[in-house]
């Protein structure tokens, strides 16, 4: 497999961005719609949340990306939940709203919802006006400030990929794989992580969605599976040398 140096993977640009995630809404739609019920009650690597309490967090979410004035009442009403639960960021108190809202769905209920919600969220989020899109966001180290377009292009659509990551990794049903989906986000994240920690490496990312990347010369070799790279730069599993750094999805 040929290396590609990490300066030289293009970004998702925002055609891409929305194409992307029209699939992803897709793709977790149709997981959560082959749950058994077993499957719902499964403890994730997310501490405190089952599979259902991760679903209801991506439901809620896509629901506040599809509409502004839901996304402004989680706001308002999340904030001031992280006072009442072990917050580790701004996002906690908005997170646990979604899934306090809506833990009285039906399963059934749930998969209704996400089928529905998906093409409303990815319009919402690819019509928010231009200069909100660029309004200054924080979050936290070590990405820092960027603008909302950050999140909306990218940051939804990774949030809501790695949760299916962690879906299939506990259920123990392997996950559906196409490099054009998938190994297209790997590359991207590839590229922000090692721009944003500056160490060099040699990344050899096994699996349909990997490839081999190198930054910089004489860089670590690391060789592993390329969900279990993304999992580890999430903090589901733990790293070391370069693996250290994190970014959070």
């Amino acid at each position: 497999m040929a290396t590609t140096d990490t300066a030289g993977v293009t970004r998702i640009n925002r055609t891409e961005a929305r194409v992307l995630a029209s699939a992803e809404f897709e793709r977790f739609a149709a997981l959560t719609a082959s749950l058994a019920p077993e499957e719902w009650t499964v403890d994730t690597d997310c501490v405190g949340w089952d599979v259902r309490t991760m679903v209801l967090h991506v439901l809620g979410s896509a629901d506040a990306q599809a509409s502004p004035l839901v996304f402004l009442h989680q706001l308002l009403r999340g904030l001031p939940l992280n006072k009442q639960i072990d917050s580790h960021h701004w996002v906690d108190g908005l997170n646990e709203l979604q899934i306090r809202e809506r833990s009285g769905l039906s399963n059934d209920g749930v998969v209704a919802q996400l089928g529905a919600v998906g093409p409303k969220a990815v319009k919402g989020r690819f019509g928010t006006p231009l200069p909100m899109r660029y309004t200054p966001v924080p979050f936290g180290p070590p990405v820092g400030w960027k603008p909302v377009n950050y999140l909306l292009e990218v940051g939804f659509t990774r949030d809501t990929w790695a949760h299916r990551i962690d879906i299939h990794a506990v259920i123990g049903r392997p996950m559906e794989l196409d490099p054009a989906h998938d190994g297209r986000l790997v590359a991207d994240i590839v590229q922000e992580w090692g721009e944003l920690h500056g160490e060099p490496f040699d990344l050899h990312l096994t699996g349909t969605a990997g490839g081999t990347f190198r930054q910089g010369e004489g860089g670590e070799p690391v060789e592993m599976d390329a969900l279990d790279f993304i999992r580890t730069l999430a903090g589901r599993l733990p790293g070391t040398g370069v693996m250290r750094h994190p970014l959070p999805l």
